[in-house]
């Protein structure tokens, strides 16, 4: 069991228009960068390499299991793609990227990370314990309060206050002083049980 904090700053690029959302990122001995999905057997950066390029590898270093960060930064500054977790401090109770052993003992500060992107009106989770905290901070903002919840310790009628979409489907509300699409998306790991393909297809609806 350890307690960390994140490694890695929130990306919130000025023009910022889409903020993607993970949980936490997987212990350090799995990374292959020092920026967001770092696992080489996550395929976050492959689905952004067949949508936007027709290439699964595009972001591949060829001939190195790693990704090219400089070229990932680049395409994110470019496409106005911000990066964070919903998490900023865990318990980990297994070593390693599972979300099922993550106990979020401080959540990320949402409202503030959207506050510097005036033109961020699409936030996606990219898995089910991202989307279940940021459901909590939506509800929580709805009800006024404004407060950091824990999703554990979060009543059922606050919850109802924001639905939970469907995943590959969004929900529309109004929220932190604008309009604001919620996307869920399926989880990037190779552990959720779909292919890359029908993933992609599924993510390309936030890009239309």
């Amino acid at each position: 069991m350890t307690i960390e904090k994140h490694p890695l700053k929130p990306f919130l690029p000025a023009e910022g228009r889409i903020l993607f959302l993970g949980s936490f990122p997987p212990p350090k001995a799995r990374w292959s960068m020092e920026f967001f999905y770092p696992n080489w057997i996550n395929d976050f950066w492959r689905l952004m390499g067949l949508i936007h390029f027709g290439d699964k590898t595009h972001f591949e270093v060829s001939g190195e299991k790693r990704f090219d960060r400089e070229k990932i930064i680049g395409f994110a500054e470019r496409a106005g793609l911000a990066f964070y977790d919903t998490a900023a401090k865990v318990c980990r109770h297994k070593d390693n990227a599972s979300d099922n052993f993550l106990e979020i003992l401080e959540p990320a500060d949402i409202a503030s990370m959207l506050s510097v992107m005036p033109r961020c009106h699409t936030v996606v989770t990219t898995g089910g314990k991202a989307s279940e905290e940021l459901q909590a901070q939506l509800s929580a903002a709805i009800c006024g309060d404004g407060q950091l919840v824990l999703t554990n310790e979060s009543c059922a009628q606050t919850h109802q206050l924001v639905p939970m979409p469907a995943i590959g489907e969004s929900v529309e509300l109004d929220v932190y002083g604008r309009r604001l699409r919620w996307w869920r998306m399926p989880s990037s790991s190779r552990a959720y049980p779909l292919k890359l393909e029908k993933k992609a297809e599924l993510y390309r609806r936030l890009f239309v």
